[in-house]
């Protein structure tokens, strides 16, 4: 399941990215193309994490590598996809719950150090 999780978040980053490239382009601002490019970027970093980490529960099934997952997935979804809301124009306060996604992505980073430390 994780696996296949993983590679689904890799099809959305390239999809999304091929949407703000080709897509987005005419119908947005700097400001909002530049969100879109920030929010695909990190979708990509964090998507190839997620791919990492399901490949290590494969590769080391002891490893408590769950948390660490569902963090950094709950970390893709609340800030990239805030990112992707304002960039589609929705309201800008979106950008308050943006930090609470990247919050999510360093706890799921901090974890897994925290879990392999102990592992080893």
């Amino acid at each position: 399941m994780w696996l296949s999780i993983a590679a689904i978040n890799m099809a959305l980053a390239v999809i999304l990215g091929a949407f703000g490239a080709h897509g987005l382009k005419h119908l947005a601002n700097a400001q909002q193309l530049a969100w879109w490019q920030t929010g695909t970027q990190y979708f990509f970093y964090h998507a190839l994490g997620l791919l990492l980490l399901a490949t290590l529960m494969r590769v080391l099934p002891t490893l408590p590598l769950k948390i660490p997952f569902y963090c950094i997935q709950s970390g893709i979804i609340i800030f990239c996809g805030s990112l992707y809301l304002m960039a589609l124009g929705l309201p800008r306060w979106l950008g308050a719950i943006t930090p609470l996604g990247g919050l999510c992505m360093i706890a799921g980073w901090l974890i897994l150090a925290w879990q392999s430390l102990k592992y080893h």
